[in-house]
């Protein structure tokens, strides 16, 4: 079994609504979800002209490999409408794994644990709120330990 944390986002539609539904899917075809955080709202990060964002954490338990993980995470977002069409462009659903257990991968189509974690304070509020002592892999560093030093102030409010 596989212990995987998500970081779910949209900043399109009804935002609370779509990450509601982007849970619901992940339990029926990634497994179960164990924690979830937290809404937080926070400004566009690299495309600043769009509408915010809503951004949540999830834990979820999973017997999928990272790779397939990510397969079905992709499928989902396409379900629910995702359409990219600019890099960090608006979106009505964005699904990232953050982290499964203690994991290092880098291939062509992933990366764990994700290489801006440790840079971007609005996955690392949520993150912190269901796994306050989870250690980064490669950092050797907790969450919390990662905030402190994160680079990324804009504010983030919490819905």
């Amino acid at each position: 079994m596989n212990t995987a944390y998500l970081l779910i986002g949209g900043n399109l539609g009804d935002r609370a609504a779509y990450l509601a539904e982007a849970v619901k899917q992940i339990s029926v075809v990634c497994g179960r979800v164990t924690s979830i955080s937290s809404l937080y709202e926070t400004a566009a990060w690299g495309n600043t002209n769009q509408p915010a964002f809503y951004n949540q954490a999830i834990c979820v338990e999973t017997t999928l490999e990272p790779e397939n993980l990510l397969a079905r995470l992709l499928t989902i977002e396409i379900e629910m409408g995702r359409v990219r069409e600019e890099k960090y462009g608006p979106r009505t659903i964005d699904l990232d794994i953050l982290m499964v257990n203690d994991i290092v991968l880098d291939s062509p189509t992933l990366t764990i644990p994700h290489p801006q974690l440790h840079n971007r304070r609005f996955a690392l509020l949520p993150l912190i709120e269901i796994a306050p002592t989870l250690l980064h892999p490669v950092l050797d560093k907790t969450m919390q330990e990662l905030l402190l030093n994160c680079p990324d102030i804009k504010k983030k409010k919490k819905k």
